[in-house]
């Protein structure tokens, strides 16, 4: 078992190189591109995509220290404590998005970067300074402020990625990009969960019950791990901070925000503002083209319930496990949840890639590059699979796990076609980051409703989780279904 997983902890890589190399060597039938272009379209997409996917890990990082810490972080604490950060991430899009337009992907990208690896390394100096020094600190307030500084420097990730993106896919090649984003969300899970596990074990002060790999000996020996009888959990904040200030260098060489930048001709993107490019910033007249869209405002409460459930189970199924001989009475947890609580980053991860290449793929291929009808096949599957959760909770334990590993697979396929692909389709490259702004910031306003709902409802009964969960399926399946149509209309045609 331990050598499949491990093979299996490499297929998303061998998944992304084997995009990198379907991108640059396969002819599409509706847009020429050169094979120069789309070698150094992937250049440019790759350290950035890899940037995203290393802000994931220095957010969720979070949901590992509260496993770490046990009852130092109770779980009304840590429901408090993400909602103060998905708040603060989902209303801070109303400054960013539009400063992302303005000023472009590549400088987002870099203040998400540093800004992020700062709060990070201050949340792993808090950590260390209530571990090592027995400092009685306001943990709830310390880490909710501290949080909340670091989701404001996240936020400029998901906007960063769409708008540099946006100048360089044309729309009947966005499905495969939505699909990239859903591989890049999905490496990120696994670096957040697994890898960020891997670093709590790796210095943890009792190692004897653990099978530590050979890149877990070298990292307890590098940080210098001695017998201090004290987990030294702050480095799960560390260690992604210090990876972010190395992928920010790269991208200060690496990334373009167009073609031209690098030497190339700009494309003809076919998105509702193809034509427009030579216009100047215009924040009224962005903001008038987002907020009147109706399509835009549909796809933006679609993505809330998209928030709901995402983060309604990856964070709260773990928790969940560790819960779970209390709550079923047996006073043991089975193999099933042993085995998912493991390698949970995996299990996103795999499940999120394959949801992300399905929905992109479809999309473009079989509904033509309309977005709403794959969102309506996953909401679908959402809905049968959180009713599953509800009838099995207390019942057989591999299919509440399958229905689990169902939510992730699709919850992240439609994430990548609406907020990764629909925001470029609609709000167009030069409204791109205002676009993806007023979407992922529903999302994540979503997030911070179960968040806060969840903390409180878990903490009483179990039983309620899944059912809170129900009715957003209900309501994204409903919205998704109103946009089936819905395509593109650019400003201009092609120039001859």
């Amino acid at each position: 078992m331990g050598i499949v997983v491990t093979a299996l902890s490499y297929l998303p890589f061998a998944i992304v190189l084997a995009y990198v190399l379907m991108d640059i060597f396969k002819q599409n039938r509706v847009i020429h591109h050169t094979t120069a272009y789309k070698a150094r379209r992937a250049l440019n997409w790759l350290p950035l995509g890899l940037t995203y996917a290393f802000l994931y890990m220095a957010r969720y990082n979070l949901t590992v220290s509260k496993n770490a810490l046990g009852d130092l972080m109770t779980k009304e604490d840590f429901g408090i404590i993400f909602a103060a950060g998905t708040f603060t991430y989902a209303f801070s899009f109303l400054l960013n998005g539009p400063l992302t337009d303005k000023f472009g992907g590549k400088k987002a990208i870099l203040a998400g970067a540093f800004g992020a690896a700062v709060a990070n390394i201050l949340m792993g100096l808090a950590t260390y300074l209530i571990l090592m020094k027995n400092l009685v600190v306001p943990l709830r307030l310390t880490f909710s402020v501290l949080y909340a500084v670091n989701m404001y420097f996240q936020s400029f990730g998901a906007v960063a990625i769409v708008k540099v993106n946006a100048a360089w896919f044309h729309v009947r090649e966005r499905g495969t990009f939505g699909g990239i984003f859903g591989i890049l969300i999905s490496l990120g899970l696994f670096f957040a969960f697994d890898w960020c596990q891997a670093i709590v074990n790796a210095t943890a002060a009792d190692i004897s019950n653990l099978q530590l790999s050979w890149v877990q000996v070298l990292l307890r020996h590098l940080l210098g791990i001695s017998g201090t009888g004290i987990d030294q959990t702050w480095w799960v904040f560390i260690v992604p901070a210090a990876i972010l200030l190395i992928f920010a260098v790269l991208d200060i060489i690496i990334i373009r925000d167009e073609p031209a930048g690098a030497g190339l001709q700009n494309i003809y993107t076919a998105d509702a503002s193809a034509g427009e490019d030579d216009k100047p910033f215009d924040l009224g007249e962005i903001l008038r083209r987002i907020l009147l869209n109706k399509i835009i405002l549909t796809i933006a409460v679609i993505e809330f319930c998209t928030g709901v459930l995402r983060n309604g189970v990856m964070h709260w199924y773990s928790i969940f496990v560790n819960e779970y001989s209390k709550f079923s009475g047996i006073g043991e947890t089975l193999p099933i949840h042993t085995f998912m609580k493991n390698h949970w980053g995996l299990i996103q991860m795999l499940a999120g890639v394959l949801g992300g290449m399905f929905a992109g793929i479809v999309s473009d291929r079989l509904f033509q590059s309309r977005r709403g009808p794959i969102a309506v096949i996953l909401y679908c599957v959402m809905f049968l699979a959180t009713l599953s959760m509800a009838f099995f909770i207390g019942g057989n334990q591999t299919l509440f796990a399958a229905a689990v590993i169902g939510i992730s697979f699709s919850v992240i396929g439609t994430h990548g076609v609406l907020s990764g692909t629909s925001t470029m389709d609609f709000g167009g490259r030069r409204a791109a980051g205002t676009a993806v702004g007023l979407i992922d910031g529903f999302v994540y306003l979503g997030t911070g409703i179960q968040s806060l709902s969840l903390g409180f409802i878990t903490t009483r009964d179990w039983s309620w989780w899944p059912v809170f969960l129900i009715p957003f399926t209900l309501l994204g399946f409903f919205l998704a279904t109103r946009i089936w149509k819905a395509l593109p209309i650019p400003k201009a045609k092609p120039a001859n």
